[in-house]
C-alpha cells in the first residue's frame, strides 16, 4: 500500500521544487530563444562564414547529452586555475547559474535549427512581394520572415519546451532542489522510492498538461490560416 501520509506531508517540498523547476525552465527558454533569433538568421544565411560557425555550435550541443554539458560547465571548468581566479568565477561557482547556462545553450541549439528551417521554408512569393513593396532586408526579417517562421515553428517548439521541462530534472544532480531533487530528498529520509518518485511524476505530468494546453491555444490562434479549408 502507498504511504499516503508521507506523500501528503511532502507536498510543500514538491511545491517548492516545482517553483525552482519553473524558474529554471522559464529562464533557460527565454535566454535560449533570445540567442536563437539572431543565430537562426545567421544559420539560414547563404554566406558560409555566417552559417558554418552556427552549424558547428548547434551540432556540438545537439550531438552531446545535456548531462555531459552540465557536468562540463559546473565541474569541468572549476578545475582550471584561470577560471577560479577570474571575475566570472562567482557565477560559475553557482549551481543555479551553471544549470541555467547549460539549459539555455542546449535549447538555443535546437531552437536555432527549428527557426532556421522555418525561415528557409518561407514561401518565395512572400519575399518577392515584400521586396516589390520596397522593404529593406531588416524590415523584411522583422515583418515577414521572423513572424512567419515563429508561427510555423510553434508545433515543433512546443515539443522542445516539454523536453526542456524534463531536462530540468538534471538540476538535482548539482544540488538544486527541483521536483526531482524533492523526490530524492523524500526517498533518502523515508526510504520510499515509489511514493517519492510517483509524486514527482504526477507533478511533471501536471506541468506537461498545462504547457500542452497553452500551446494548443496558441496554435489555434496563430496557425488558423494553415488549417485545411472545407
Amino acid at each position: 500500500m502507498l504511504n499516503l501520509e508521507v506523500m501528503s506531508g511532502s507536498l510543500p517540498l514538491y511545491a517548492a521544487g516545482t517553483l525552482v523547476t519553473l524558474k529554471l525552465l522559464a529562464g533557460s527558454l527565454l535566454a535560449g530563444l533570445a540567442l536563437a533569433l539572431p543565430l537562426s538568421i545567421a544559420r539560414a544565411s547563404p554566406r558560409a562564414w555566417l552559417s558554418r560557425p552556427v552549424w558547428l555550435f548547434t551540432y556540438v550541443f545537439r550531438g552531446t547529452p545535456l548531462l555531459v554539458q552540465l557536468f562540463l560547465i559546473y565541474y569541468g571548468l572549476a578545475q582550471f586555475a584561470w577560471m577560479r581566479d577570474s571575475i566570472v568565477w562567482p557565477w560559475f561557482s553557482s549551481a543555479w547559474f551553471c544549470c541555467l547556462l547549460a539549459f539555455a545553450l542546449n535549447t538555443c541549439a535546437y531552437t536555432t535549427e527549428m527557426l532556421a528551417g522555418a525561415i528557409a521554408a518561407t514561401n518565395h512569393g512572400e519575399l518577392e512581394a515584400a521586396r516589390a513593396m520596397g522593404m529593406s532586408p531588416v524590415t523584411l526579417y522583422r515583418r515577414i520572415l521572423l513572424p512567419s517562421a515563429l508561427r510555423r515553428a510553434l508545433p515543433a517548439y512546443s515539443n522542445e519546451v516539454i523536453m526542456m521541462l524534463h531536462g530540468t530534472s538534471l538540476a538535482s544532480i548539482v544540488t538544486l532542489m527541483d521536483i526531482t531533487g524533492a523526490a530524492r530528498d523524500v526517498n533518502s529520509r523515508f526510504y520510499l522510492p515509489f511514493e517519492a518518485f510517483i509524486t514527482a511524476a504526477a507533478f511533471y505530468l501536471a506541468l506537461t498538461f498545462i504547457l500542452v494546453s497553452l500551446f494548443h491555444l496558441a496554435e489555434r490562434r496563430w496557425l488558423v490560416h494553415l488549417a485545411p479549408r472545407t
